[in-house]
């Protein structure tokens, strides 16, 4: 029986100035877990078109909470960031040729997504709030009906009823990524160095990252996972009241 269990990261926003419900895909992150050997692949894609997208991020304290979103205009290939003014709008030329430098990306993720999802044998693909990034890929042409997908954010909220955050998780489990390896309260993971040096913070494949550790905590340790994401609600709550 295959082992493995694989992670989808995305990456998205809206075109600077473009409509509010059209979203292009920046990055694509597929982190493979093979639990038999406790090695990790991590396939990522990135969209090299030239086009300003808005990134959007969470401010957080040191407990993971949420204090303010930020939006930012990243621009895909050369990465370039500037300031979000909220009334900027494309004419619709200029909008058409956004859509024009996008359109060339279609297959060039198509084809990322149907070869890694060959080249890896995996039933379980989990997901952290993951219905757009999945819809945004099957938009794009990649296929999953064969694939059992999880939405570990969503199974989280049914057992605590609590919409907890990646960020909020990433303290629970006391996440950390040095000198080549994945830590957590209870886990260590060895990277090779062409993951390794995929694991940049604010990309998708560290939110990938991000995701397994929190995933096999939950799984592989379930009860001290709870007890520390309950301590966290409790100091997130007595920080609050202090307010």
């Amino acid at each position: 029986m295959n082992n493995n269990i694989a992670f989808l990261e995305l990456k998205y926003g809206n075109i600077y100035g473009g409509y509010p419900n059209f979203y292009a895909i920046s990055e694509i992150c597929l982190l493979v877990f093979e639990q038999d050997t406790n090695r990790i692949f991590i396939e990522t894609f990135i969209n090299n078109a030239n086009v300003d997208f808005v990134s959007v991020y969470s401010k957080v304290d040191e407990l993971g909470h949420t204090v303010g979103r930020v939006k930012e205009v990243i621009n895909m290939r050369t990465h370039r960031r500037r300031p979000f003014d909220e009334e900027f709008r494309l004419d619709e030329k200029q909008l058409a040729g956004s859509f024009n430098q996008l359109r060339p990306s279609r297959m060039p993720i198509k084809n990322f997504l149907t070869k890694n999802l060959r080249k890896y044998r995996f039933r379980d693909l989990v997901t952290f709030d993951g219905r757009r990034d999945v819809f945004l890929c099957e938009r794009s042409g990649g296929r999953f009906d064969r694939y059992n997908i999880i939405d570990l954010q969503k199974d989280l909220n049914k057992e605590t009823d609590y919409l907890f955050s990646l960020n909020k998780l990433s303290k629970v489990i006391n996440f950390d990524h040095d000198r080549s390896y994945l830590r957590s309260n209870n886990l260590e993971y060895w990277l090779h160095p062409i993951a390794d040096r995929q694991i940049v913070p604010k990309s998708a494949a560290y939110d990938a990252a991000r995701l397994m550790m929190i995933h096999n905590e939950y799984r592989d340790h379930h009860e001290d996972f709870m007890m520390k994401a309950a301590l966290l609600l409790n100091k997130i709550q007595q920080s609050k009241q202090s307010e």
